[in-house]
């Protein structure tokens, strides 16, 4: 069910351009474009080509007006680009020219990075993203770091395979609390970070949040995606992301 998405702060966030923002996820692709009130979505899934995540998108967004696109990818990105392939897509993602088939100029970030940055206040803020796996991103004194906190191993298996949705469904809600708890404290632990923020589809599912954390929004991803192109922006399109400073006492990008 698409949400209502704060306006404000979406135009805010992205006065420059007309900024379309694609959060691209295990189970759906949502789009939300500058100007709009309401985000649109399809169903995604192991078999999503991004050439048909390009032709759902423009299928979807066919009457909303945009010069530029955002995309928030589920697997690492260095220089702008994915240098793995998803976990829970097809195939065809590393090497594909969004640009070309956009037909716009295209940024392309993590998208747990996407969220983080729409969540971040400033300091050091750790963002852990609960949905079909485990989202990870580090945002210290404005510079933002995604990473692949999920894939590291963890009891019998990888962080994700307990926290994820496949987590979920295998251990149930029950265990899957106790499980989510646990791993949010070693992180803290480990990272000591000074915010933290717990987002991602799922977070809804937790009884109560752990100590220390904070809910983050899903919508906080379009945000994230409009601030990209924001006036002097966060990531160009092509070069580290890591390597770019935010604006920590705005939010807006340096």
């Amino acid at each position: 069910m698409a949400r209502r998405p704060n306006r404000s702060k979406h135009r805010k966030a992205s006065r420059a351009r007309s900024v379309l923002v694609v959060d691209v996820g295990g189970t759906s692709v949502k789009i939300l474009a500058t100007g709009q009130d309401v985000h649109r979505s399809f169903p995604s899934g192991p078999t999503l080509t991004p050439r048909q995540m390009v032709l759902g998108v423009k299928k979807l967004a066919r009457d909303w007006n945009y010069d530029a696109v955002s995309i928030g990818y589920p697997g690492p990105v260095l220089n702008g680009r994915p240098v793995a392939e998803p976990h829970n897509l097809g195939r065809g993602w590393v090497g594909f020219d969004f640009t070309a088939a956009f037909g716009r100029p295209v940024k392309v970030i993590n998208d747990a990075a996407m969220q983080a940055l729409g969540s971040y206040k400033g300091g050091k803020m750790l963002f852990l993203g609960l949905g079909t796996g485990l989202g990870s991103t580090m945002i210290v004194n404005g510079i933002v770091e995604p990473m692949e906190l999920g894939h590291l191993p963890y009891k019998k298996g990888t962080y994700e395979d307990y926290v994820g949705h496949a987590g979920l469904e295998r251990h149930g809600k029950k265990k899957w609390r106790r499980h989510v708890a646990d791993v949010v404290a070693r992180f803290i632990a480990a990272l000591e970070p000074e915010d933290v923020v717990i987002g991602g589809g799922n977070v809804t599912k937790l009884h109560a949040l752990p100590p220390r954390t904070r809910a983050g929004e899903n919508e906080n991803a379009f945000v994230g995606g409009f601030r990209l192109w924001d006036k002097d922006a966060l990531f160009p399109l092509a070069g580290h992301p890591s390597k770019r400073r935010a604006d920590t006492r705005s939010g807006r990008s340096r």
